[in-house]
């Protein structure tokens, strides 16, 4: 059975379809189901005799497959590209690739074209676009039947327009023919309501090679005063293992009630990923499985932590838009990347509703400006009941380090209220800089503190 929404999007693509208007683009939030409105739409033009063929384009392979998957449960037959199949679906990678036989089933066939995560192809004109938007304007838009683009973040880092997307005079604002938000999600019970916590500092201080001191307040007023990356903050040990305790026992607590509940580790390379699953697993004694391209069958390994039981899966990109993993409820977000539709859709991968008893999700991330204006802007997205709680010193509970490093941090029935910590730790960051050498600085931290944003 549909969803609401995917029963109002249905009606109102098939509408415009067949008022003669071929092309059709769906906002919806990340994890409220839009693959499967997509399938539907697909059947109903096919048993209404609009269509002849289905050709799906997504940005992932992992994607790819899953939508492989809905479109052949949903239309009752192979959805492979071969003999028989009533289509395909593949990567925008792919297109690129595509020979001329392949283009010319627009020409002779009636063919609904479907692009999941849209936003990947970019420029409404030949001058404008990127290597896949140009593989639409050309082969595709004066072609196909009917065009259906979804997206859940419709915007692109670069600000340029989205391929197929249609824009408001003067202020530029996307004309979606269908927006179902997070709000809407999260109150009709389709989206999980997320909770975002900022992990921050209140009293760091660098000793340079001088003995010159240097006092910060935040982790933000380090990074803005001091020629220190972001990248060093992410990448230093003590900092994986303080954001890796918190979001090992929030999973622990989730997994009291949620045997099968997961968690999810976003890294910045494939080093550092190797290096939070070494962590993972010899620090917090957690069970975690690593994806990376470097990885054999990434895939497949993706398929099996889907279905198992696993704690944890360490990725860099490989889990994120369009993957879907239900059992997720935890994301520990440890990426360089820090753009807003990055930072929405991995939280994306932990607000799928499951048939579990507890339906929490939890991120966890540095405080860094850019991450924490994102969080405030979701926040904002729901607007019934969200607060923003800061923990500082007074509100602060002291703790014992130990309790969240070695063998009973991974006990699933641990109860140790280790959200709320106060530790002294030294970081003694290896950083690369031309202002900076390794032995120049200590940077010694004192009470950790979290911003909490969350929506009950």
């Amino acid at each position: 059975m549909l969803r609401n929404w995917q029963s109002e999007c249905l009606n109102a693509a098939l509408n415009k379809f067949t008022s003669g208007q071929p092309h059709f683009l769906c906002l919806a939030t990340p994890g409220a189901g839009k693959t499967v409105m997509a399938a539907e739409v697909a059947s109903s033009l096919k048993q209404q005799d609009y269509i002849d063929l289905v050709l799906c384009f997504s940005p992932s392979l992992a994607v790819a497959e899953s939508i492989k998957s809905t479109f052949s449960w949903r239309l009752s037959c192979s959805f492979n590209g071969g003999i028989g199949s009533v289509g395909g679906s593949y990567t925008y990678q792919n297109m690129l690739y595509m020979n001329d036989e392949f283009w010319d089933l627009l020409k002779r066939y009636r063919v609904l074209v479907v692009f999941d995560e849209i936003h990947h192809c970019s420029g409404n004109s030949v001058i404008e676009a990127n290597a896949w938007g140009m593989e639409i304007l050309t082969k595709i838009q004066d072609y196909a039947a009917f065009t259906l683009a979804l997206t859940g973040t419709p915007w692109r880092s670069d600000a340029q327009p989205i391929s197929l997307a249609r824009y408001s005079k003067p202020d530029g604002a996307i004309q979606c023919d269908f927006i179902y938000g997070l709000s809407e999600a999260v109150k009709d019970r389709v989206c999980r309501s997320p909770k975002i916590v900022l992990v921050d500092n209140d009293d760091l201080s660098i000793t340079s090679s001088n003995k010159e001191d240097k006092c910060f307040n935040s982790i933000q007023e380090l990074l803005m005063n001091e020629s220190i990356p972001y990248s060093a903050i992410i990448t230093n040990r003590e900092a994986m293992l303080y954001l890796l305790g918190l979001s090992c026992h929030k999973l622990a607590e989730i997994r009291q009630l949620n045997p099968r509940a997961g968690g999810l580790v976003v890294a910045s390379s494939v080093e550092h990923a190797n290096e939070l699953l070494s962590l993972l697993q010899n620090e917090f004694n957690q069970s975690a499985v690593i994806v990376t391209y470097r990885h054999d069958d990434p895939l497949n390994e993706i398929t099996r932590f889907r279905t198992s039981d696993t704690k944890w899966i360490v990725s860099v990109g490989m889990v994120s838009e369009g993957t879907d993993i239900p059992r997720l409820q935890v994301c520990c977000h440890l990426s360089h990347i820090k753009t807003e539709l990055y930072f929405r859709q991995v939280l994306g991968r932990i607000l799928r509703i499951s048939d579990a008893e507890n339906q929490e999700a939890w991120l966890y991330t540095i405080a860094e400006s850019q991450l924490s204006s994102f969080a405030e802007r979701i926040a904002e997205d729901l607007p019934d009941n969200n607060t923003v709680i800061r923990l500082d010193r007074n509100t602060e509970q002291d703790f014992d380090i130990d309790n969240i490093l070695g063998a009973n941090a991974g006990k699933s029935n641990s109860t140790t209220a280790v959200d709320k910590l106060n530790v002294n730790i030294e970081w003694g960051l290896e950083i690369n800089h031309s202002k900076l050498n390794v032995q120049d600085f200590v940077l010694t931290l004192g009470t950790f503190k979290q911003r909490l944003i969350s929506v009950f």
